[in-house]
């Protein structure tokens, strides 16, 4: 861990206020990028601050294992799982609305490309997601994800494969 980063986490555990606001505004927008994606926007910036009071409160618990990245993405995945945990099984917010921008027959633009996968992505299964956007979108390694979500790399790899697979299917479902 950079040295840095060592003295933040520190002034942070004595209580410093700027310290806390530094560190919050370093991981906040990876934070709720996550949060984004997981659990949508109605409920992302809410469990953004969750997962930094959270933080806060449990920062004497890291203690160095592995990176403080790691640490963070594993509060605020379980945060959000424990989030989706809670509330009933359901579909994505919105149905998915596809309206052709052009008149050309086929053609698929970015922005519906980028619906589509948001579509699909909402009606994966959580863990699932959460692999797939830890790895895809966080660039995290198997290792990494695995430190994250508590489970082995083998794990990771397999699960990652199944979200790989069922979001083909959900998108060549919703695109059919």
């Amino acid at each position: 861990m950079p040295a840095n980063e060592c003295e933040l986490l520190e002034s942070c555990l004595n209580g410093s206020r700027e310290a806390q606001q530094q560190l919050y505004l370093q991981h906040c927008e990876k934070v709720y990028r996550l949060m984004l994606r997981m659990v949508g926007k109605s409920n992302a910036e809410d469990l953004t601050q969750q997962v930094f009071l959270a933080l806060f409160q449990r920062l004497d618990k890291f203690h160095g294992r592995s990176s403080f990245s790691t640490w963070l993405y594993r509060l605020a995945s379980n945060e959000a799982l424990q989030f989706l945990r809670k509330r009933p099984q359901r579909h994505p917010e919105e149905p998915m609305q596809c309206e052709p921008l052009d008149d050309r027959a086929g053609v698929t633009t970015l922005a519906e490309q980028r619906e589509l996968l948001d579509y699909a992505l909402a009606a994966l299964e959580p863990e699932l997601r959460a692999i797939f956007l830890l790895r895809e979108i966080e660039d995290l390694s198997y290792y990494e994800i695995a430190m994250v979500l508590d489970i082995a790399e083998g794990t990771v790899a397999s699960r990652l494969n199944r979200a790989r697979r069922c979001l083909r299917e959900l998108i060549e479902t919703a695109s059919a």
